[in-house]
């Protein structure tokens, strides 16, 4: 289950992906167009998307590198304690009915 920071983080990811999508794209299709200034923003531009692909691909790397240890420390927590897992998941499914429950009157 994603928390609301897990989601706002996936939205922001896809968010800069998307960016970093159009400006390529938009580079592209200046490709040979305009003056000399023009050009020199383009290069300052393709600086930065290189940056930023970078960064991004960097920060997916750590993301998954760090879910993976927290499902690894789950499972390990999970086969350690098997009962108080049991018990978490039996209060967290009754809380969850209690909620939804009442919705359903």
């Amino acid at each position: 289950m994603m928390s609301d920071m897990d989601e706002a983080r996936e939205q922001m990811m896809e968010d800069f992906r998307r960016v970093v999508r159009d400006a390529e794209a938009l580079l592209r299709a200046t490709a040979g167009h305009g003056d000399e200034v023009v050009e020199a923003a383009r290069a300052r531009a393709e600086d930065s998307l290189r940056e930023a692909r970078y960064r991004l691909a960097q920060f997916e790397g750590d993301l998954i590198d760090r879910t993976r240890a927290a499902a690894r420390a789950t499972d390990d927590l999970v086969h350690e304690k098997p009962w108080q897992a049991v018990s978490i998941a039996a209060g967290v499914g009754f809380l969850l009915g209690l909620l939804t429950g009442g919705r359903h009157r």
